[in-house]
């Protein structure tokens, strides 16, 4: 009967990379952090004498194959910089079918002659191999019950009219209820903006300013809500008692802010007045949109000058708009003076009155 192959290489001529992950994701909370596996994993080292010649490691989730430090490490290996690996446990290398599967194909063609865990026993053995899969498979398996765990208590939730997610503005998630409440501060401003948006007096940037005016800013910017934002808000069933999730509208059991009909006149005044409107050229601006500048490339605009006497001017000038050149065109230029140099350039190009027989 055939022994099962040990590998022979002397334990004191095997050369380790220390590998340490961290997931920020819920699943991983109770794992020690990459410090802690440092130093632990140092510890274990320098009790078993083994050789670290690299220290790996990086903070991302091993459910998906694609860590750029893990298959680093995987690259130095194959190049023969290491043949031994040590973790704190097989699930710090992978949690997924393929990374796990890279690990025992190169234990399989001798690439890794070693793998040391604290925390579990591994030889290079068909037994120690086997087992190894083992573990892999039970870290794929823990990932996976553990989302349907949550899709379970968020399908719940939803059942139950609560919807997991960060709170709209106008109310505030409740952390020990787990519950989504009214804000004091800004529910009553909210529904004034709501309200005065319903009007149809109001366009988005319009309602923008009001809003800001009522002291509804962005959480960290402190500056106006951008009109993608403000647009978010007008569109939000929440506010009249109902949430979206997965493109389906469901039933929810927090305070509405408004009614079902004053949302309903709120999507008819996006449509009336939610896009931008053109501006329009002011009258009387004969070479507004006309020209571009000479020198720069861009528009030629007009502005219209009131004196005291009563008296209206025209002045057109370059709007300075490049942000890579200088434009030294900042002389004003009356309409009269505009009219003058278009019929000379006119004249050049229009054709004797004589040829209009021929």
């Amino acid at each position: 009967m055939q022994k099962p192959f040990i590998n022979l290489i002397p334990e004191a001529m095997i050369k380790y990379f220390i590998y340490c992950r961290k997931s920020s994701e819920n699943e991983e909370r109770q794992v020690l952090s990459i410090e802690a596996q440092l130093t632990e994993l140092r510890e274990f080292a320098k009790q078993q004498n083994l050789f670290v010649v690299k220290e790996f490691y990086e903070s991302k989730t091993a459910k998906e194959p694609g860590r750029e430090v893990f298959n680093e490490m995987l690259g130095e290996i194959e190049k023969g910089s290491a043949s031994g690996i040590l973790a704190w446990n097989p699930d710090r290398l992978a949690r997924n079918s393929i990374d796990g599967g890279k690990v025992i194909y190169f234990v399989d063609t001798l690439k890794i002659v070693a793998l040391k865990f604290p925390t579990f026993w591994f030889e290079a053995t068909p037994q120690g191999k086997f087992m190894l899969s083992v573990a892999f498979g039970q870290a794929k398996y823990y990932t996976d019950n553990l989302r349907e765990n949550i899709l379970r208590g968020i399908r719940q939730k939803i059942r139950r009219g609560e919807l997991s997610a960060k709170a709209p503005l106008g109310y505030f998630n409740e952390p020990r209820l787990r519950t989504i409440e009214p804000d004091k501060k800004t529910f009553d401003k909210v529904k004034e903006a709501l309200g005065a948006f319903a009007t149809g007096q109001y366009t988005l940037t319009a309602i923008q300013r009001k809003m800001f005016s009522l002291g509804l800013v962005g959480a960290r910017s402190g500056k106006p809500l951008v009109l993608a934002s403000v647009e978010h808000i007008l569109k939000n069933p929440f506010y009249y008692g109902h949430f979206q999730y997965r493109g389906k509208v469901h039933q929810g059991s927090h305070k509405p802010m408004i009614s079902k009909k004053l949302f309903d006149k709120i999507q008819e005044a996006l449509v009336a007045n939610g896009k931008p409107r053109k501006k329009r050229g002011e009258k009387g601006l004969l070479y507004k949109g006309f020209a571009v500048c000479g020198e720069c490339g861009y528009a030629i605009t007009a502005e219209r000058k009131i004196k005291k006497s009563g008296l209206v001017y025209h002045y057109y000038h370059c709007t300075f708009k490049s942000r890579t050149q200088k434009c030294s065109q900042t002389r004003f230029l009356r309409e009269e003076e505009l009219s003058r140099q278009v019929q000379d350039m006119v004249q050049k190009v229009s054709l004797p009155d004589e040829w209009r027989k021929t």
